[in-house]
């Protein structure tokens, strides 16, 4: 694609990286074929290449972010199928995410849709928050109908149709500390408690600290970790996630400096994605830039993590998986065989569901901000994890779960969960009284 930058727009680091991105893509289309909005809507304007053309006009011409523009990068779940099929390889993310970072600095939203983003960035990267919040949406469920008939209102009654209506109390494994391995020490890793996932389902960090140390891995939860910086980065809230990403960098170098860390272990693919970029997100600032790319370069998936520890063949157990993939794994970290080969030697049957590279709409706060889109998006991926007749459904992302429980009577688990259950744990209480469906 030509550009027509001057030489004063390219002394701007982040104008200069955007114009590099730019200048990649060829116009092909391919980008098109698999973009969950423009499979949903049919509007050229809402593929990568259609944002692709409006981020380029607004930044070589210097203009503020126009409501056309809002609209549709704010359709844009980040879910970066298109960057696994472009063949000229575009840095889709890095581009939106200077996109959005304009449009906070230069577009003043309506009044409620400021504060709906305000109280977002407020609450869910602080787990104590995030509590409360979901302990006085009780209150204000009997109100749901009447929110989800005012356009303004739409993401309040999208909150209340996620929260669930019971939640789990405070684990003692999000407490800082340290777990010893029960057998041969194999290795050392720190863990992301991180912010949503402990509220909502603790289970999820339990049953990693538990396999780990069965297999002889030490498993640190570092003082002083916050949210990876991921929900407010995706609102262009630089300042505010860059302040998170330093606070970790600092905090995982700690435990680099002082016990060393083979990894540090994430299981909320969302966070991981964000992670592994924090050495790109700090190249800029030389007090970090070389302490962040370190911690990208440990960050692991668990899955990723367990791929590597040469785990013992199980004899098939009865129970047929649907794999859901994330989209920040298989697009974001390009994770794609690793847990599914775990299932698969821990004696599971696997199968995976048609159209597996498209998003099912939750996108970290997408379900609540464009809850129409998000609706049609589940309906989608629900039709097709079904077809598989499966028993449950393993992904590798709480956002997933969350949203993908809410449309479905299959049993929905992290992967991490099954994998616990295979190596010694007790059987997830989601699939106490199962009853596993024919082979």
């Amino acid at each position: 694609m030509q550009t027509n930058f001057t030489l004063a727009q390219l002394a701007d680091p982040h104008v200069a990286e955007s114009e590099a991105i730019l200048r990649k893509c060829v116009h092909c289309g391919f980008c098109t074929a698999t973009c969950p909005t423009y499979v949903t809507l049919g509007n050229e304007l809402d593929s990568p290449r259609g944002r692709i053309y409006l981020i380029k006009d607004m930044l070589e011409n210097g203009r503020a972010a126009d409501a056309e523009v809002v609209t549709h990068i704010d359709r844009c779940l980040s879910c970066l199928a298109c960057v696994t099929t472009c063949p000229s390889g575009v840095d889709y993310m890095h581009l939106i995410d200077h996109a959005r970072a304009h449009i906070e600095e230069t577009y003043k939203r309506p009044l409620l849709d400021r504060l709906t983003r305000n109280m977002l960035a407020a609450v869910l990267p602080y787990p104590g928050r995030f509590r409360l919040a979901l302990n006085l949406a009780r209150l204000a469920r009997p109100f749901k109908s009447l929110m989800r008939r005012i356009p303004a209102l739409k993401p309040f009654a999208a909150m209340l149709d996620l929260a669930p209506r019971s939640i789990p109390a405070p684990s003692p494994f999000a407490r800082p500390g340290r777990h010893q391995p029960q057998a041969e020490r194999r290795g050392r890793v720190a863990i992301l408690t991180g912010c949503a996932q402990p509220v909502l389902d603790p289970g999820i960090n339990e049953a990693t600290i538990r396999l780990l140390t069965r297999l002889g891995v030490e498993v640190v939860v570092p003082q002083g970790e916050s949210c990876c910086g991921s929900l407010v980065h995706h609102m262009g809230r630089e300042e505010q996630a860059l302040a998170s990403v330093r606070a970790n960098v600092d905090v995982w170098m700690r435990e680099v400096e002082a016990g060393g860390l083979d990894a540090i272990i994430v299981t909320t693919s969302g966070c991981g994605t964000t992670i592994k970029d924090y050495g790109h997100k700090l190249r800029l600032d030389p007090a970090y830039a070389d302490k962040a790319a370190k911690i990208s370069a440990l960050a692991k998936d668990i899955t990723e993590y367990l791929a590597g520890l040469d785990l013992p063949t199980h004899m098939p157990r009865g129970i047929t998986v649907a794999y859901h993939s994330a989209c920040s794994l298989q697009h974001g970290q390009k994770i794609t065989m690793a847990p599914k080969l775990l299932l698969k030697t821990a004696g599971f049957t696997v199968r995976e569901p048609a159209e597996g590279h498209l998003c099912c709409g939750s996108a970290g706060t997408y379900n609540i901000m464009q809850s129409d889109i998000s609706a049609e998006l589940k309906a989608r991926k629900v039709r097709n994890l079904e077809a598989t007749k499966a028993d449950v459904i393993a992904t590798g992302n709480i956002g997933c779960i969350t949203q993908i429980t809410t449309g479905t009577g299959i049993p929905i688990l992290h992967t991490v969960e099954l994998l616990d259950w295979a190596y010694g744990g007790e059987m997830p209480a989601k699939l106490k009284g199962l009853e596993p469906a024919a082979a």
